[in-house]
Parts: C-alpha cells; sequence; structure tokens
C-alpha cells in the first residue's frame, strides 16, 4: 500500500461506520436565534459547527441549506403589501447572511467550507455550480448552499430537496426543534404521537406540515429519503447518520 493509500484508509474505514455517505442538512434560520428574537445567536452557531464537525471527521460529506427567517420574513411583509418577488429576493439575501456566519464558525472550527449562491454574487461567495459543488463535497469541505433556488415563489425546504437531489445525497435531514414529526402540534397538544417512519403520501395526505408540498413532492418523485429530528438535542445528528434511531424517516414506507 502506498503512503497515500495509506493515509486514505482511516478515512474510508470511517466512513463505512456510518450510515450515509454524503448528506443534505437543512437548517432553519429561527434556529440560529438561539433565545434571541432576532438575527444569530453566535454560541448556537458554534455549537452547530460542533456537531457538523464531528461528521465531517468520520468523513461524511455534508451539504447544508438554511433559511432566513431570523433575519427577515417575507410572508408577514407580503401581507402587508409588499410584492412578493421583492420579498422572496431580500429573504434570499438573508439566507446568504447565514451561510456566511456559518461558514465563519466552520472555518473557525478548523473545518473547510465553501459557500454557493443560486444568484450570482461576485466578489461575496460562488455562483453554484452543480459539478463544483460535487467535486468541494467529495474533496471533505462542507458546502452552504444558498439563495434558496433563485427563483422566487420557492422555499429554503423546496431548495434543500432540490440541492439534496441534485448532489446525489443520500438524505436530506431536516433540523426542527421537536424530537421528529407528530400526528399534532406537539407544543399545543400534550397527548400528541411521534411518528417513527411515514411514507410521502401519508405527509402529504395529512397536512402534517413537515415541509410544504412542493418539497415532499420533489423527494417522493426522485425517491430520496428524508429525515426529520430534533438538532437541539446534542448528538443526535451523528447519530442519526451512523444510523441511531433519532427522529422521523420518511420514505416510500
Amino acid at each position: 500500500m502506498t503512503a497515500p493509500e495509506q493515509a486514505d484508509a482511516p478515512a474510508k474505514s470511517r466512513v463505512e461506520k456510518s450510515k450515509y455517505n454524503r448528506i443534505l442538512l437543512k437548517l432553519s434560520g429561527e434556529a440560529l436565534m438561539g433565545e434571541h428574537e432576532f438575527g444569530i445567536d453566535p454560541q448556537v452557531l458554534d455549537r452547530m459547527a460542533l456537531e457538523i464537525g464531528q461528521l465531517v471527521g468520520i468523513g461524511v460529506q455534508v451539504g447544508i441549506v438554511i433559511g432566513g427567517g431570523n433575519l427577515f420574513r417575507g410572508a408577514a411583509l407580503n401581507a402587508a403589501g409588499m410584492d412578493r418577488v421583492t420579498g422572496d429576493h431580500m429573504g434570499m439575501l438573508a439566507t446568504v447572511m447565514n451561510a456566511l456566519a456559518m461558514r465563519d464558525a466552520l472555518e473557525r472550527s478548523n473545518i473547510r467550507s465553501r459557500v454557493m449562491s443560486a444568484i450570482p454574487m461576485s466578489g461575496v461567495v460562488e455562483h453554484y455550480d452543480r459539478r463544483t459543488a460535487i467535486r468541494y463535497l467529495t474533496s471533505g469541505d462542507v458546502v452552504l448552499f444558498s439563495a434558496g433556488t433563485g427563483n422566487p415563489f420557492f422555499t429554503t425546504d423546496s431548495a434543500a430537496c432540490l440541492r439534496g437531489i441534485e448532489i446525489d445525497a443520500d438524505v436530506v435531514i431536516k433540523a426542527t426543534k421537536v424530537d421528529g414529526v407528530y400526528d399534532k402540534d406537539p407544543e399545543q397538544h400534550a397527548d400528541a404521537v411521534q411518528y417513527d417512519r411515514l411514507s410521502y403520501d401519508d405527509a402529504l395526505d395529512q397536512k402534517l406540515g413537515v415541509m410544504d408540498l412542493t418539497a415532499i413532492c420533489l423527494v417522493r418523485d426522485h425517491d430520496m429519503p428524508m429525515r426529520v429530528f430534533n438538532m437541539n438535542k446534542p448528538g443526535a445528528l451523528l447519530n442519526l447518520v451512523m444510523g441511531g434511531k433519532e427522529g422521523t424517516l420518511i420514505d416510500r414506507g
């Protein structure tokens, strides 16, 4: 065995222990607020960077899509009369800001990362290109996909599913503040029951609010499994990727 092969051997053996080789992680913008009502909590960023770094450390390739709701809520301004397309464009810029903040946290933890935007932003971030993104992932860089799909009327949930399919991820993982998908809102109903597994059609038919309908239809049509879990639970992301029982699995059933 040559020296490069010997160097690669530990990484290969580590990734064999994980259930997934390449993932697309969807984080909500609100998750970055922590206990604040607006903006970004640096402590939350650092904690997330640590958890993502654990995945990189075992050889998992990580793509990330972050929402922008902590900085801008287009729906509220749309209801107040703002043009929907303008609001969506402002929301795209908010996701770029969040991605830059996450990149900073990752790089402070010595985790190589790239930000790619669906809309050209020369001098700030790279323009999204599928083949380039896959090359970055293969080389071990974390890739943050920002600006949604680059089109108005599409949510960052849809963007996450689209990017997951494009980069040939093994799974789309949605981080939430609850332990998975429930039959009703667990924050309002103490008797809410968590699902361990759901089919795409059940998630659509029961309108469980896991993701918007466009996103669920997208993963269903491309047979992309999706997991929903609680990002606030320490170690949950690593356990999920290693094959542990975390959250709710949504697949063909």
